[in-house]
């Protein structure tokens, strides 16, 4: 049997994936992280895109859009901290849109450099958001 790592990827909401794996990608601040068991040990950040999760035991592979966080790696398991994680599947693009459009409303009314940074951070995270989106819809 191949070899398998444990996965946890985890919100400030909720625990949105929790399962064995043979393969995980993480998109890294310098890149994607390829991640198989018994791995290095690492803690980095991550910025919003996709985690790609290939199942133990399946061909099946989960998408978990994550607007960055913190990763884990220790040799048996991997854990991702992420600020906001959705589920490929769940992503509403209506949504994301709007939520764009709210956020380029309130960056033409910043004033302050606090809050221009704030929604200029929301508006690179509801970026990403829809590129998956598109990216999945090709597929």
């Amino acid at each position: 049997m191949a070899s398998t790592i444990q996965v946890e990827v985890v919100s400030a909401e909720e625990s949105v994936f929790s399962g064995e794996a043979t393969f995980v990608v993480v998109p890294g601040e310098l890149g994607d992280l390829g991640i198989y068991p018994k791995h290095t040990p690492l803690i980095t950040r991550i910025k919003a895109g996709s985690v790609r999760i290939q199942s133990a035991g399946s061909n099946e592979e989960t998408a978990i859009f994550v607007a960055g966080g913190i990763l884990e790696i220790q040799p048996g398991s991997v854990t991702v901290l992420a600020d906001t994680a959705i589920r490929s599947n769940d992503l509403d693009e209506a949504r994301a849109q709007e939520a764009q459009k709210r956020a380029e409303e309130a960056l033409r009314a910043a004033t302050d450099k606090q809050e221009i940074a704030t929604v200029e951070a929301e508006l690179a995270m509801l970026g990403a958001q829809l590129a998956e989106i598109r990216k999945l819809r090709k597929n």
